[in-house]
């Protein structure tokens, strides 16, 4: 779990703390902090109390966003801090178009992982 700077907190544009995200996703907390232990979400501390936050655009009809979690593999796989991936994730790609995060959201997933791939190279 990561401390963001300031440039990549505004790229983010809401975030859920992750009592919101138990709650969206019908689990308890305690799955929350597994999900993020295991890779699947990202969580960082932020705000004026440092709590753990993952971006909203994660989480979507009652459960992560498809793709998130294959596409956050790749890009550790690729070397990328938590910091970075959200980076990459909220940036505008103007192939896609929109950011990956946007592209994942409408189901755009094989597009956004064959450009974290594409990374690597």
């Amino acid at each position: 779990m990561t401390e963001i700077d300031t440039k990549t907190d505004a790229l983010v544009p809401a975030w859920l703390t992750l009592p919101d995200v138990a709650e969206r996703l019908g689990v308890e907390v305690t799955r929350v902090r597994q999900l993020v232990k295991e890779g699947q979400l990202i969580a960082v501390r932020r705000g004026e109390n440092r709590v753990l936050q993952v971006p909203a655009a994660f989480i979507g009809d009652g459960k992560v966003v498809k793709g998130l979690s294959g596409t956050l593999t790749l890009l550790k796989d690729d070397g990328f801090t938590d910091e970075e991936m959200l980076e990459w994730l909220f940036t505008p790609d103007p192939s896609l178009p929109g950011t990956p995060a946007q592209a994942l959201r409408e189901n755009r997933g094989t597009e956004v992982k064959r450009r974290a791939q594409a990374l690597a190279v």
